[in-house]
């Protein structure tokens, strides 16, 4: 009997990762590939999946990638990179390339909308039919699942760059997001970090005042998303979040801020599993890529 066979892709700003697995996610074959102008980067990644035939036939594609990019499958943009920081990538045609060269369907959607959906099915918040994922690394993003679906609206939610409450005078760095200056992503980001105190998170000291500031920021940002949304759970994952003695400062800071509001037991008896860290670090994006091909498979069928 054949095997079932899915490829999905992680689309980063360094790297593509590309790869073919079965319906439980064996991974059989893979290959990273740098992110350099857009031709050349999913022209690779096509001939990887061209080299693979020998596996057997792939059912579908799923593209988790870096944005902001158009999803709407109705919209004349989908499958679209919209503008982006990412030199030479804005307006790119992402589907419409691979649509060339396969007749696979194909699904696209952001990075984080990916790391979502995989998290609800395999990992911290599996079962959750409500459900928030935030990366905080290079950038800040966020994916949203209500209701057991992924959310859109004219395009998708762009939590990194929600703007915070920031007192100058105890922080008066401006920020470094291109767009905003000192919105989540201007503020908390891994190049934040460093811009404001000269060196990389992991070169910081655990007892360095920039995680006292580092936790405020991330549990302002998620006050406002659990008072907007009232997620089930809200996961945490990116290298910002390899500080060990980051997460027990962000959970303290959020319930001084939340300050008793919202009285729920998920909250008030279950703080560590509400705020919680992913169990799928490193391979959320490429499993949320596989589950978005099993779903456009399946609506297919």
């Amino acid at each position: 009997m054949s095997q079932t066979l899915f490829a999905g892709i992680e689309g980063g700003g360094t790297k593509f990762v590309c790869a073919v697995a079965d319906e439980n996610n064996h991974i059989l074959a893979e290959a990273r590939i740098p992110t350099t102008e857009p031709a050349e980067t999913l022209a690779a990644c096509a001939d990887f999946f061209q080299q693979q035939k020998a596996l057997g036939k792939i059912k579908s594609l799923g593209i988790a990638c870096f944005g902001p990019l158009d999803p709407r499958p109705t919209s004349p943009g989908f499958g679209h990179i919209l503008a982006t920081p990412k030199p030479g990538w804005t307006g790119a045609d992402v589907v419409g390339f691979f649509k060339q060269s396969f007749d696979f369907p194909i699904a696209f959607d952001t990075d984080v909308n990916g790391a979502v959906l995989a998290e609800s099915l395999w990992g911290a918040g599996k079962g959750l039919q409500n459900l928030v994922y935030f990366t905080i690394g290079t950038g800040i993003g966020a994916g949203v699942i209500a209701e057991g679906k992924l959310v859109h609206g004219f395009l998708h939610p762009e939590m990194g760059h929600i703007m915070l409450a920031r007192d100058p005078e105890h922080d008066p760095f401006p920020g470094s997001c291109p767009f905003h200056g000192a919105c989540f992503e201007g503020l908390a980001s891994g190049p934040a970090i460093e811009k404001r105190w000269g060196l990389k998170g992991d070169q910081l000291p655990p007892e360095h005042p920039a995680w006292a500031l580092e936790a405020h920021y991330i549990a302002l940002a998620l006050v406002s998303v659990t008072c907007a949304l009232a997620p089930e759970r809200i996961v945490l994952g990116g290298g910002v979040m390899a500080q060990e003695q980051l997460l027990p400062m962000i959970r303290a800071d959020f319930e001084k801020l939340l300050n008793g509001y919202m009285q729920t037991p998920l909250i008030t008896r279950q703080l560590d599993s509400y705020i919680a860290l992913t169990e799928l670090e490193g391979k959320a994006g490429l499993y949320g890529a596989f589950a978005l091909a099993q779903q456009a498979w399946e609506q297919t069928r």
